[in-house]
């Protein structure tokens, strides 16, 4: 509460109303009167309006018609702006924290990719708690089709790309388990699709299975993967899949921090 109140107290009223008002009119469809918006933000006509000429003059909000059936919406300058905030969002910073608590929950190796011509590029790692550390170097490229994160990524492809990327291979055969005929992966990636998670079960590496998950930005698009990493021994299918619900949670967590829709 103290917080809250210190936060409060050092708040700017005029700026406050401003950001009032932009939210409103982000709601506003093809605009909204003057009266509308001082309803909508509790705020008096004259105090709206001026707030509004504001911030028009510098291109957050625009304007068309006339008097009292003058409409306002969102200026383009908002654009250029979200532009830059997005450019200045690093997937790696956003992903730890949730990696840290995927980890803790697991009590796995926590990871986050992201993709690059047709490989997943390892940019951050939260190592499981106690003694078992895996040799899983930053900057490593994950191969698409038999790697956790590489599938997970690799199925929110159309099949289409999928299948031209699985194409250039080759498609190397890591252990006895790895899947190398395309029909074969591309149908492990339809249900990779169905179920929102991708297992790596001795595929990559003989003892050792992976789970990963896309996360989606802004424009609804796959902007990486993340995954644990564990050692299989007699882990149970149920089990697997069980973690596999919660990447695909953590997954969601990371989307949503990015602003991001699926």
């Amino acid at each position: 509460m103290v917080a809250n109140d210190m936060d409060q107290r050092y708040q700017v009223r005029s700026v406050s109303r401003a950001v009032e008002i932009l939210e409103a009119l982000a709601d506003g469809g093809d605009g909204l009167t003057v009266t509308e918006v001082a309803k909508r933000v509790g705020a008096a006509k004259s105090a709206a309006f001026s707030t509004l000429q504001t911030l028009e003059a510098h291109g957050f909000a625009a304007s068309r018609g006339e008097g009292t059936a003058r409409r306002y919406r969102l200026g383009l300058a908002l654009a250029r702006l979200g532009e830059h905030a997005i450019g200045q969002v690093s997937l790696r910073d956003v992903a730890l924290p949730v990696l840290r608590e995927l980890s803790t929950e697991t009590g796995m190796t926590a990871r986050v990719a992201v993709p690059e011509a047709g490989h997943a590029v390892v940019v951050g790692r939260v190592n499981a708690p106690g003694a078992v550390r895996f040799d899983l170097h930053m900057g490593t490229r994950e191969p698409a089709h038999c790697t956790g994160v590489g599938k997970a990524i690799l199925a929110e492809l159309p099949e289409d790309d999928a299948r031209a990327i699985l194409a250039a291979g080759p498609l190397e055969a890591r252990t006895p388990r790895t899947l190398t005929d395309i029909p074969a992966v591309l149908a492990d990636l339809a249900e990779i699709r169905r179920r929102g998670y991708a297992i790596d079960d001795e595929e990559d590496a003989e003892g050792i299975f992976c789970v990963g998950s896309a996360v989606h930005d802004h424009r609804g698009e796959c902007a990486g993967a993340i995954s644990v990493t564990g050692l299989k021994l007699d882990l149970p299918l149920w089990r697997i899949h069980q973690i596999g619900e919660a990447v695909r949670g953590y997954a969601g967590q990371v989307t949503d921090l990015l602003s991001g829709r699926v």
